[in-house]
């Protein structure tokens, strides 16, 4: 027992004392063993390099990964936030930065892992159309930035869903699906769409949908979409239109008066079109139509009220009941036969009342009038207008030939251009008034059948060429001044605003020289017509009669001699020719000689009392001038009867 014992209590031969004081008490052999089998279960990892990684732990902060090496890395969680439903177990690509740092901490991190390999990604993902999850960063122009495989892609407005989208804010960080739909490979751009996922699925929701659609149906839908031809309507998978005509039986300006965003409502099938998948709605059509509910009492003569609810240049349309409308055309506005635009007599939203003119109930067409409330002018024109009566007008419009004139509204009238002026010769109405000025008119002319009435204005006044013909006598001489130079002639104006005409030959002065332009002379009276309104003058003819008149009394009894030697020869056959001049022809002679000498004095010195009494009046130096003719006469006979006498001696 004692020898069991002590071998018991001998030291091992081969104990290594220097590891036991050190507290290692583990064989060269187990050891060694042990560093194999540690070798064989870690992972050979190399810095900068992409593996897979087990999630082992996760809080809010952070995120635990094992990937196989001899310590586990930590990535911080927002390297995640693209994916929320990341759980404890999942497998996720980490990218080593470092194996091992000051801390003996292995470095990895996710982020980089999945942008070192997401062009390659991006790229797969665009060419098998494969569905990827993104997060969503930020609201941007146009759309929304989204965070695919670590890189920006654009997510356009338009692609977010089916329906426009009014607050892009929601989508802000949110994990959503999304297909690669364009990528530019030269500036690296991305461009997905969620849109294309939804229409997909819609895709096959519609030809259900459709195939089951009929005219004529009754659905529920959902206001989707407002604009300004319409409204779209969610049917449950399939969107319809409503034409803005089909909203309501009345007129629509904008269909926001009608439905709102959202709304529920009733809408009847019109057309539906299987290859273009286009639904057409309407929503009128699910009341009855308002020409249904017009009153079967109403009849052509009767008053309707009424709103203004269009306006046009040829008219207006009035709504009389909602849905019901008749138009009233301009011509109907007024009993004037000026015609002017709708505008100026009625304005969108007036109130009025109107009488029915035409009801076409089948057309469901109806003409309304308004001139109609007031009793035609034209009834009583005879008594109210007669012929003869003077009247205030307002200018309306010009023509060549004439002035149109409203005396009240629905009475207008012509003034022809020759009835405005006696003197004045008017080339155009403007030169004698002006359009919305008035003008004092006398009715002529009364023509009820055509409602037309010819008007003057000159007949106001006495007709003044009555009095010009005793003034403007044939050889009367009077003072005017050229006013217009022709190439016939000049035009003169003469006292009392009258004027005349002068052709070249007779403009020529005595010195040889033409008159011109604004020179004032005297002219001599050749022509007068009152007919016709027109006086001939002459200036040529004054000097011409003033030297016929001083020229040599024996050249007109030169001139006379012929007549009383033949009166001679019927008396005296048988006397000589030598013997017809005797001294009582020779006195005779001489004493009409002086007569006419004495009258042309006469008529210088009339010339000249004229020229000092200008501003007189026409009528007393007419008279004046007649009174010096009868006091001639006596003169005159008396030489005739001695004239005679002498002839019988």
């Amino acid at each position: 027992m004692e020898e069991l014992n002590k071998k018991m209590a001998a030291p091992a031969a081969d104990f290594d004392w220097d590891s036991y004081a050190k507290g290692d008490v583990m064989t060269s052999e187990a050891k060694a063993e042990l560093t194999a089998k540690y070798d064989n279960t870690l992972n050979q990892v190399k810095d900068k390099e992409v593996v897979m990684g087990t999630i082992i732990s996760m809080n809010k902060r952070e995120v635990v990964v094992n990937i196989g090496f001899k310590s586990d890395g930590i990535i911080p969680m927002s390297e995640f936030r693209y994916n929320p439903d990341l759980k404890i177990g999942d497998k996720v690509e980490v990218f080593i930065e470092n194996q091992e740092d000051k801390k003996g901490q292995l470095l990895l991190s996710h982020k980089a892992a999945r942008t070192s390999r997401s062009w390659d990604r991006v790229n797969e993902a665009l060419e098998s159309e494969e569905i990827v999850k993104g997060f969503v960063k930020c609201r941007t122009k146009g759309g929304m930035i989204v965070d695919i495989f670590g890189i920006e892609a654009f997510l356009p407005g338009s692609q977010i869903d089916v329906k426009p989208i009014r607050d892009y804010d929601v989508f802000v960080n949110k994990t959503m699906e999304f297909k690669v739909v364009k990528i530019n490979q030269e500036f690296k751009n991305v461009v997905v769409s969620h849109k294309a996922l939804i229409e997909a699925e819609l895709e096959l929701q519609k030809k259900e949908i459709i195939g089951k659609l009929e005219k004529g149906q009754v659905l529920e839908g959902i206001v989707k979409n407002i604009t300004s031809y319409g409204v779209f309507i969610d049917l449950g998978g399939v969107d319809g239109l409503i034409h803005i005509t089909d909203l309501s039986w009345g007129r629509v300006n904008h269909p926001e008066e009608i439905v709102t965003l959202d709304q529920k409502i009733n809408v009847v099938i019109l057309d539906f079109d299987d290859e273009k998948k286009r639904i057409a709605l309407g929503l009128k059509q699910l009341t009855p139509h308002p020409w249904d509910a017009l009153d079967a009492n109403l009849k052509v003569g009767d008053k309707v009220k009424g709103k203004v609810v269009v306006m046009a240049d040829y008219g207006a349309f009035i709504e009389v009941i909602p849905g019901v409308e008749g138009l009233i055309h301009v011509s109907e506005m007024s009993w004037s036969q000026h015609l002017r635009s709708a505008q100026d007599f009625l304005k969108v939203g007036n109130e009025v009342e109107a009488v029915i003119l035409t009801l076409d109930r089948d057309e469901r067409k109806m003409s309304l009038g308004i001139k109609q409330l007031k009793s035609d002018p034209w009834e009583n024109i005879d008594t109210k207008y007669a012929v003869g009566s003077k009247h205030t007008a307002k200018v309306r419009n010009f023509t060549n030939f004439g002035v149109f004139v409203e005396i009240e509204e629905g009475i207008d009238g012509l003034i022809h251009i020759s009835d405005l002026s006696w003197t004045k010769k008017i080339k155009h109405p403007s030169e004698f008034t002006q359009i919305g000025s008035e003008i004092e008119v006398v009715v002529l002319e009364i023509d009820k059948d055509n409602r037309r009435l010819s008007l003057g204005h000159k007949q106001l006044e006495e007709n003044p060429w009555d009095v010009f013909e005793t003034i403007f006598t044939p050889d009367s001489i009077h003072e005017g001044t050229i006013i217009e130079m022709l190439d016939k002639g000049a035009v003169v104006a003469l006292p009392y605003g009258v004027e005349g005409f002068a052709t070249p030959k007779h403009l020529v002065k005595e010195d040889g020289t033409t008159a011109k332009m604004d020179e004032k002379l005297n002219f001599k009276v050749i022509e007068f017509n009152k007919d016709s309104k027109r006086i001939i003058l002459s200036h040529s003819r004054i000097h011409e009669d003033a030297a016929k008149t001083a020229a040599p009394a024996v050249e007109s009894a030169s001139e006379a001699a012929p007549k009383k030697a033949a009166k001679k020869a019927a008396v005296k056959e048988e006397t000589p020719a030598m013997e017809k001049t005797t001294l009582g022809d020779i006195q005779s002679l001489s004493d009409l000689k002086d007569q006419m000498v004495a009258k042309a004095t006469k008529k210088m010195i009339e010339k000249e009392e004229a020229k000092n009494a200008e501003e007189k009046p026409a009528k007393k130096a007419t008279k004046k001038v007649a009174a010096k003719d009868e006091e001639e006469k006596p003169a005159k006979k008396t030489a005739a009867k001695k004239a005679t006498k002498k002839d019988a001696e």
